[in-house]
């Protein structure tokens, strides 16, 4: 332990042996002088401090100042009875207070315990609750609010996690000052106890075990006891004060003094009516110079003011921002900074600023927020902040979306337009910029306001520029999803797990698998479109045949066939049936034939033109679908799934590939084609 961490130790000690031991007047003395030290450096602390998280040791200390305040009353109150003395600090302030007249000495105690108990420290218990209890209530707010500044790109993970830090040590420092301001109210009623104990008990010893006439006997208890209250309750005046400042500093720039003359003197010219009513004051009987005295400092004070807003208002301000750009593009951090690359990044034009600014009624931002979240419930990911930003190299009305600097989608809308879709392209009668749906590829039309109403009756899908931006990002998201799942979020997706189901994270990882591999297979399954929320599951099948293989291509397929019942309800109709087309027996001999298997994995190892065969046949078989408005699902054995599934997904990528497994026994299950050679 260091120097400082034994001097607390040996402090708190102390305290402890000055509740048991008697001390000598000379040490009492020295530690009534420290005691009130402690006080006047907490209350000096207190109000040069700009927010109360900067004195977070504030309810501990409290405590300990409270204690060693009680200790010394103990101390002082077992001297004084027993030898009829305290010490000097003691003998001093009792005899300053009384004087000449110990009843009026007396009386100016009281007054002064009083108000010590009364106002200052009822408020600032009442100040600490009612703190407390905002604070507490206004935690969920705050933290919505830094969700959505996170969300719209205003600020950093690092920065949110240090603003809910900051949400979460105020609740508990202001939870804390409620307790800790109780340690000061019954310190007032422990003083209090304490003064009448000292003058009674001290009378009667002072007159029965000493032998003292009643005059002297209350001349010296008396002395004696409004000494050792005033050293005991000044320290407490001042912590109380202390407390008070505390609790009722709201968050600002400066410091107490600085806020108090910053704010009580902004306005010169109220400083001169204070000052013309305290000089007319005069025109009474109040003697016109006491008025003079004070008038004339407010008036020079306020001209003063006067004159220092009109230099600073003719002053132009300091041209830095030139000065700070350059220092920034010279300084070597800055070369750092630039390596760092957004997730997920969404540019428009400046024709499309009106959509992402809330000022003009713009409703992007929460948009974007909903995206993530029905993301996460939808595919069990946590989506990455959507970093939104202006790009004047684009067109004006045009809108990029990239993934990991990559563009990935483009488009084009217009704000004062909708989009038309018809259920009956040949027979297009609506005038408009003719176009195609983002999302889903679909001809549209980009219609003009007055129109609408009209498309509406034609039967016209009609859709607003931001709904159809969010589709888009929604859609390509989705498509892109394992790209975004790397192992940083896959880490984070396992302790989530670890929370509610530590054994079973334990069985799994890391050993037999990393979380490399833990992240291939996840990444397998949101490529397919399969959602990787039911964790448990997927993490029971792992444990399960983790320990048979290693391939993560493999282990993908046995966490499929876990997921049955969550593929069958996402492909399954509303009459319980899945329509599919089956292959051939023939070509499924073919391709288990020319399955390669290696220490690394397995792999379709077909010739270029059986596999041109087999794509040609599947192609035939999804045009006819096409015909029919049918999802193209090709269902065959799950020993070739994969490798059916690795042959046409260059070619067809919204081929959608289930082994029989996949399907729950209680569906049926329609066949619409088979791929044969």
């Amino acid at each position: 332990m260091q120097l400082r961490d034994l001097s607390v130790v040996f402090g708190v000690i102390l305290i402890i042996i000055m509740l048991v031991i008697p001390l000598p007047g000379w040490l009492l003395s020295f530690l009534i002088l420290i005691n009130i030290s402690l006080a006047l450096i907490v209350i000096l602390v207190a109000m040069n401090t700009t927010e109360a998280l900067e004195f977070s040791i504030f309810p501990t200390l409290l405590l300990i100042l409270t204690l060693f305040r009680l200790a010394l009353n103990v101390s002082t109150t077992r001297s004084i009875l027993s030898e009829g003395e305290a010490g000097g600090v003691v003998e001093t302030f009792g005899t300053f207070v009384i004087g000449g007249n110990a009843l009026v000495g007396f009386v100016v105690f009281l007054i002064l315990i009083l108000i010590q108990f009364l106002v200052i420290t009822k408020g600032s218990e009442r100040v600490s609750e009612v703190a407390a209890r905002f604070t507490l209530d206004a935690m969920p707010g705050k933290q919505m609010a830094i969700d959505a500044d996170l969300n719209a790109g205003l600020i950093s993970e690092t920065q949110a996690k240090d603003r809910r830090e900051k949400i979460s040590r105020e609740a508990d420092f202001y939870g804390a000052m409620d307790g800790a301001s109780k340690f000061v109210k019954g310190d007032a009623i422990a003083g209090i106890v304490i003064v009448l104990i000292n003058i009674i008990f001290g009378l009667i010893i002072g007159m029965v075990q000493m032998g003292l006439p009643f005059g002297e006997a209350v001349d010296k208890f008396m002395r004696l006891t409004v000494g050792d209250g005033l050293v005991s309750q000044i320290p407490a005046l001042l912590i109380s004060t202390a407390t008070g400042i505390v609790v009722t500093r709201a968050a600002s720039d400066g410091n107490l003094g600085h806020d108090i003359t910053g704010q009580l003197f902004r306005f010169p010219i109220l400083l001169y009516i204070a000052a013309g009513t305290i000089f007319l004051l005069g025109l009474t009987p109040i003697s016109m110079l006491v008025t003079t005295l004070i008038a004339a400092p407010l008036a020079f004070l306020a001209y003063q003011l006067s004159k220092a807003e009109k230099v600073r208002q003719i002053e132009p301000e300091a041209p830095v921002e030139e000065e700070i750009a350059t220092s920034d593009l010279t300084s070597p951090e800055n070369v750092v900074q630039m390596l760092s690359m957004d997730p997920i990044e969404f540019e428009f034009g400046y024709a499309l600023i009106p959509l992402a600014d809330t000022n003009q009624g713009g409703d992007l931002l929460d948009r974007i927020v909903m995206i993530r979240r029905q993301l996460a419930l939808e595919l069990g990911i946590i989506i990455p902040v959507v970093r939104i930003r202006d790009n004047i190299q684009l067109n004006p009305n045009e809108y990029s979306l990239k993934i990991k600097g990559n563009e990935v989608a483009k488009g084009e809308v217009y704000i004062d337009h909708f989009l038309g879709m018809s259920p009956d392209v040949e027979n297009d009668e609506i005038d408009g910029i003719q176009t195609v749906e983002p999302a889903f590829g679909m001809p549209a039309k980009w219609i003009s306001e007055d129109l609408k109403d009209e498309a509406e009756m034609l039967g016209y899908t009609v859709v607003d520029p931001p709904s159809v931006i969010s589709t888009h990002i929604t859609e390509v998201i989705k498509k892109h999803a394992f790209v975004l799942l790397g192992r940083q979020e896959t880490k984070q997706l396992v302790d989530h797990l670890k929370e509610s189901y530590p054994i079973l994270v334990e069985e799994v990882t890391p050993e037999p698998l990393a979380i490399g591999d833990v992240q291939k297979v996840l990444a397998k399954l949101l490529r397919e479109q399969v959602s990787i929320r039911n964790l448990p599951v997927i993490f029971e099948t792992l444990a399960d045949f983790g320990k048979m293989t290693n391939d993560t291509e493999l282990l993908g397929e046995y966490v499929r066939q876990s997921l049955s019942s969550q593929i069958t309800k996402q492909y399954v109709n509303e009459q319980n049936i899945v329509q599919v087309i089956t292959v051939s027996g023939q070509i499924e001999k073919i391709i288990a034939d020319h399955v390669q298997q290696t220490e690394h994995g397995s792999y379709l190892s077909l010739d270029p033109e059986s596999q041109q065969k087999i794509i040609q046949a599947v192609n035939q078989q999804i045009e006819q679908l096409s015909l029919q408005a049918v999802v193209p699902i090709i269902l065959c054995s799950p020993a070739i799934r994969m490798y059916v599934k690795q042959l046409v997904e260059r070619y067809l990528p919204q081929v959608v590939v289930l082994s029989y497994n996949e399907l729950e026994p209680n569906v049926e299950v329609q066949s619409v084609g088979v791929v044969k050679l």
